[in-house]
């Protein structure tokens, strides 16, 4: 089991890697091309950007700036931008991107959410009026300390904007992860017998080759949409409210039967206005919450 010293590492190492072509999954052009991953990242930046224009937001400060794509789509739209992540490649391509639009690349520096000393500069530049966090909660393994790390960053009566990955998904997914979901977190303090006999019929029903076990894999935690809005309730947010994205119009493993369709009904259902088939339909969320006033 590897420490949080070589957990950190390797999660840092995993977005290096993918430096290079992150900005991909934000590409509007590549939507019909099922070869091409997901652009799952475009429909998360249109969230983003149209809470931001109703809110007025002048000045954020994303933790985890990736490559600098959401940061620059801000800038585009009149909006002050800071910014730190943890994985070296990473502030690079951001310091490269903010040079390109004409901004101090100083703005970007390198900084772990999980350790304020890292990034005690930019306390000085806040509070700011929105904070943005997109694939970090999975990543860390205390997430009231991190969330309260991220409130100090912005002012009363600010607004976040926290990514998760949504653990309801699994019960559509129909495969090794809907046995887990429903063996760990449903069924965690039932009979054990009754446990054995579920997990066997579950086992027998559920595609438990998918999705494949990965050696080495990265923390990548999954989050109860229900849980986290209590958890931010806990650290004083108000006005909460459940943003979803990547949505899929069957299970993940079918997608090869006819990966064209797969890919246009996905694209279809993004932003669809339920307001509750995202909890199970969307594999992510983003919450967005009103730091109180007091």
């Amino acid at each position: 089991m590897k420490g949080k010293k070589e957990e950190k590492k390797s999660t840092a190492l995993h977005y290096d890697e993918q430096a290079a072509d992150y900005h991909l999954m934000y590409q509007k052009e590549f939507f019909e091309d099922v070869n091409a991953v997901y652009p799952a990242n475009y429909f998360r930046l249109q969230l983003l950007l149209n809470s931001f224009t109703r809110k007025r937001i002048k000045r954020v400060i994303e933790v985890g700036v990736g490559e600098g794509t959401p940061l620059a789509a801000m800038h585009n739209a009149g909006v002050e931008v800071w910014g730190f992540d943890f994985a070296p490649k990473m502030v690079e391509k951001s310091r490269e991107k903010m040079r390109g639009l004409g901004l101090d690349e100083n703005r970007i520096s390198l900084g772990d959410i999980q350790d304020p000393m890292s990034y005690a500069k930019l306390l000085g530049c806040g509070p700011f009026d929105g904070l943005i966090a997109m694939g970090v909660l999975p990543h860390v393994e205390n997430d009231d300390m991190v969330i309260e790390n991220m409130t100090s960053l912005v002012r009363p009566g600010g607004s976040v904007f926290i990514e998760f990955r949504n653990k309801l998904f699994s019960l559509f997914t129909l495969n090794r992860l809907t046995r887990d979901f429903i063996m760990d977190d449903l069924l965690h303090d039932v009979d054990e017998e009754i446990r054995q006999v579920v997990s066997a019929e579950l086992e027998k029903r559920c595609r438990m080759d998918a999705p494949p076990v990965q050696k080495n894999a990265i923390l990548a935690k999954f989050h109860n949409p229900f849980e986290v809005v209590e958890m931010f309730k806990r650290h004083n947010y108000e006005d909460i409210r459940l943003l979803w994205y990547h949505y899929h119009p069957a299970m993940p493993w079918l997608s090869s039967k006819n990966p064209e369709l797969f890919r246009k009904e996905s694209i279809k259902l993004e932003h669809e206005p339920s307001g509750w088939r995202g909890l199970f339909l969307c594999s992510a969320f983003v919450i967005e919450a009103v730091r109180k006033e007091r």
